[in-house]
């Protein structure tokens, strides 16, 4: 079982979506159950996949937790595109965002990796 809080992965996942709840802060209420919600969800999956699964018993439980994540970060950048695409966020925001999210995509496969050694 791993300390969920002290890995960088979650760390980082919780930035996001803090940075993510800060910038769906600012988009039509029209989208309050729409865009916004998803995308909140996506946010929130992230992270917490990764506390769930670091709190089961096998690295073969953990590893399923950490692929579960990778959807949601494919899922959640998907939705920010779209997002700008609606003109719900300016391009430059999008640009970092996608960045964070590739590099806690890697960080994660790094993980998923050694976990299945």
């Amino acid at each position: 079982m791993h300390q969920y809080k002290e890995l960088k992965t979650w760390q980082k996942a919780m930035d996001l979506a803090t940075e993510l709840y800060k910038v769906i802060g600012t988009f039509p209420s029209s989208e309050r159950f729409g865009l916004s919600s998803q995308m909140q969800r996506s946010a929130v999956s992230v992270p917490s996949n990764i506390a769930e699964g670091a709190g089961r018993s096998t690295k073969a439980d953990f590893a399923k937790f950490l692929d579960i994540t990778q959807g949601s970060l494919n899922e959640l950048e998907t939705q920010l595109i779209l997002a700008q695409r609606l003109g719900y966020i300016e391009m430059i925001k999008v640009d970092k965002m996608q960045v964070e999210i590739n590099e806690l995509q890697k960080m994660n496969y790094k993980l998923i990796l050694s976990l299945r050694r």
